[in-house]
């Protein structure tokens, strides 16, 4: 899931030159003897014709008495040719000799491909010389921010990768934007490296939150169950999530997750699951067909009794001083798909007050609300989930993808 730093040859084309380079020649710049063979080398580097650029440009180059101001426009041109040629020796020079005859923008950008030329020549120390003084000025561009991350990852410094993209992350959500998927990837990685376990979650999960992607879900959810503090109550949660996204294709992942089905009072559930495993033809096959066949049984007898029953307390439930018991008969009754008894009842049982776990009964109400269609209701049931055992993870990322 993790994806490595950027290849150098990718910051190399992301850092384009500046249009000056490669622009048209003025005539009242410089002598046409010099002119001339530049003005050609401009036409040749729009046509993509780098190595025919270079040589046009070594000719105004060797044109004798060049002024301050020729010199700096061969130089320019050099730059671009060189680039465009791949010869990164001329480049280098170019833009050496065009740099202090430059200021302000225009010379952090030049520093900016400075550094870019460097790490082409793998020179990394030198490329960390020239962006820091690209920066120095406040200069930050797309490729400055990829260059250091570059260079950072190729010196092994993980914990200033995580400082600085961290950084960037709590800039864009601050701002009201959606933190770059990029840098979200380079932060996760980075943590990682650093042992940072519970950081390395917290940024999975906004990958999961702002890029929903199967593997981002997948990576998230595998590293959540282990985040400390979270609660094994929450198991079926995530299976359910897994379910979702289609990331349950095994026999036993099935047959647990009936089970833990029936452990909830959700036979309805687990009759579900266990329906989709043997639509699968993953169970009731095999040396376990007739183990499968027993679960499916149990949970067909489950719906069939556990109506009778929780109907039996509903009375006293709705009269008790808190709705501890009348949340439990709620979640039993959408466990049997009595999803336009059981919710109503659920929304009472919260409103009541004194439930042990609140936070658990908002989650379940949500999840029904999402599963009867009441997606507006849902939302705004799940984003009122809190908790620190695994109710509000769960809840943010079924607001997402349910």
């Amino acid at each position: 899931m993790h994806k490595s730093s950027l290849h150098l040859n990718h910051l190399i084309a992301a850092a384009a030159l500046m249009a000056v380079l490669s622009g048209p020649v003025h005539a009242d710049a410089v002598r046409a003897e010099v002119g001339r063979p530049l003005q050609q080398a401009s036409e040749l580097l729009k046509a993509g014709k780098g190595r025919e650029a270079l040589a046009k440009v070594r000719e105004a180059e060797a044109v004798s008495g060049l002024t301050p101001a020729e010199a700096l426009t061969v130089n320019r041109m050099k730059a671009a040719a060189a680039q465009r040629a791949g010869d990164n020796a001329a480049a280098i020079a170019a833009l050496e000799a065009i740099y202090p005859r430059t200021s302000g923008t225009e010379q952090n950008q030049i520093a900016e491909q400075l550094a870019s030329a460097h790490a082409q020549g793998k020179n990394n120390a030198a490329a960390a010389d020239w962006l820091k003084k690209a920066q120095a000025g406040g200069y930050s561009s797309a490729t400055t921010k990829q260059l250091q991350a570059y260079l950072q990852g190729a010196s092994g410094d993980y914990n200033a990768i995580a400082k600085d993209t961290a950084a960037a992350v709590a800039a864009a959500e601050e701002a009201g934007r959606k933190p770059a998927e990029d840098d979200l990837l380079r932060l996760a990685d980075a943590q990682l490296r650093t042992g940072n376990n519970a950081g390395n979650v917290a940024t999975l999960e906004k990958l999961a939150t702002y890029y929903p992607k199967k593997d981002y879900i997948k990576a998230y959810l595998a590293r959540l169950q282990r985040k400390p503090g979270f609660s094994e109550r929450f198991a079926l949660d995530v299976m359910r999530l897994k379910l979702n996204q289609g990331l349950i294709t095994k026999a036993d992942e099935y047959f647990e997750m009936a089970q833990l089905a029936l452990q909830a009072d959700q036979p309805a559930e687990a009759k579900s699951v266990m329906e989709r495993g043997y639509a699968a033809k993953v169970l009731g096959v095999g040396a376990e067909a007739d183990r499968h066949k027993r679960l499916m049984e149990l949970a067909d007898k489950k719906m069939a009794e556990g109506g009778k029953s929780l109907q039996a307390g509903l009375d006293e439930a709705q009269a008790a001083k808190d709705g501890n018991q009348l949340a439990k008969i709620a979640i039993g009754l959408i466990g049997l798909n009595k999803l336009d008894t059981g919710i109503p009842l659920l929304e009472k049982a919260i409103a009541m007050g004194g439930l042990k776990r609140p936070d658990d009964a908002k989650l379940r109400l949500g999840l029904a609300q999402l599963k009867a269609g009441q997606k507006a209701k849902a939302a705004q049931t799940l984003k009122g989930v809190g908790g620190k055992e695994g109710a509000a993870e769960v809840a943010r990322l079924w607001a997402q993808v349910g």
